[in-house]
């Protein structure tokens, strides 16, 4: 008899893990509580770390006919638009042995979403909810939720691919949903039309600008006909309960008042944007497992990050490779999990607080700036990329 796959959530993670896991022979069922795959979402970058992952499970192919090859990574300051650094990324796959990608996140989702439902032994069951896990040696059950039907199932093993505020994580004892922590950060998000902005930045390149207390990116999607937009700010801004506003309407009196002293063309950028949106950006500190018996976490529910190292999806498409490796074959599925835990509790602690430090790195003023913008002159882009390969090579 197969061996059966729960997976909760299907975000990125969730649905990379279900391919992974049916290629690994599981029979895999994926709840998801939304109910249909909504179309949302900004802009992601996809490293040679993630694709690498795609192109083992036979989808990276349909993902990069939806996906732009940036030719560089520009790195700009934020007042007058002057370079710091420029990192060739074009070659890519001969140095990292996969390409870098840049990718709206619905194109990615959906490419996933075909993959995943394309094969026999996966199903999808949307606006379908697990509101309980129970777990022992002998199995998994999880109490789902279908509007007031209540029903459940039974597997090998759970994979909580459910988001920063995981309940699988509190129900398995590795932190509870409350513990998500405003990191005073807001990121602004757009899609702008290429045809509304001057074509330089509509070309196949990621631009990174920088200033004090906020950056702003931004690289083209669907062939250069969108442009991705992301203005990250320091805030104490809350909504009106007293949280942060998730995927609200932007603020855009406090986006202008960040950005009012930056270049030209960073302000027609942002104005540009018929609608921002804001995301508050939460942490949570790194934890010492991923994964309890025949529980295990993955993504967000495991390690949610700050995007400042544009490795959030990556992580999570990375987990799912680890997580099926470890499973393939394996005879213990409490075994493989601790072992999948051992392969990735160090790599994402380490990327969960170095993308923390990039962010204050990035948000430099005054003589700090200038002796970060100095240092990356001096190091050159050959040594500036060869920072980055214990990310990218892995």
């Amino acid at each position: 008899m197969a061996r059966r796959a729960l997976v909760a959530g299907a975000g990125i993670g969730g649905l990379t893990a279900a391919l992974a896991l049916a290629r690994a022979g599981f029979e895999v069922e994926v709840f998801e509580r939304e109910p249909k795959l909504a179309e949302f979402g900004a802009g992601l970058q996809l490293g040679p770390n993630a694709t690498r992952v795609l192109q083992r499970l036979g989808v990276l192919e349909a993902v990069r006919g939806l996906a732009v090859a940036p030719r560089a990574i520009r790195v700009l300051r934020g007042l007058d638009g002057g370079e710091i650094a420029r990192l060739p990324i074009g070659d890519a796959e001969r140095r990292w042995g996969a390409p870098y990608l840049v990718i709206h996140r619905a194109d990615l989702h959906r490419a996933l979403a075909e993959a995943a439902t394309r094969l026999p032994n996966v199903a999808l069951r949307l606006g379908t909810e697990v509101a309980a896990v129970d777990a022992d040696d002998d199995g998994v059950t999880v109490g789902l939720e279908r509007g007031p039907v209540a029903t459940s199932r039974v597997g090998d093993v759970l994979i909580g691919a459910d988001g920063l505020r995981s309940l699988t994580r509190e129900r398995i004892g590795l932190g509870g949903a409350d513990a998500a922590a405003f990191s005073g950060r807001v990121a602004f998000r757009a899609m702008v039309d290429a045809q509304r902005i001057a074509p330089r930045w509509s070309a196949g390149e990621v631009t990174l600008r920088l200033g004090a207390r906020a950056h702003l990116v931004h690289y083209p999607v669907r062939g250069g006909s969108l442009v991705n937009l992301v203005a990250a700010i320091e805030s104490g801004w809350r909504g009106e309960d007293g949280d942060p506003p998730w995927d609200a309407l932007a603020d855009r009196p406090a986006l202008d008042r960040a950005f009012a002293d930056w270049s030209r063309d960073a302000r027609a950028l942002i104005a540009a944007a018929v609608e921002w949106r804001a995301w508050p950006l939460y942490v949570r500190p790194p934890i010492a497992c991923f994964s309890l018996g025949r529980v295990a976490l993955i993504g967000d529910a495991a390690h949610p990050m700050t995007p400042f190292l544009a490795q959030g999806a990556a992580q999570a498409i990375e987990d799912a490779g680890a997580l099926a490796r470890r499973l393939d074959d394996a005879d213990d599925v409490a075994v493989a999990l601790a072992a999948y835990s051992a392969d990735r509790v160090a790599r994402a602690s380490r990327i969960q607080r170095d993308a923390l430090a990039q962010g204050r790195i990035y948000h430099l003023s005054g003589p700090l700036a200038f002796a970060r913008d100095v240092a990356m002159g001096v190091l050159g882009p050959r040594r500036l990329l060869d920072r980055y390969d214990w990310l990218y090579a892995a």
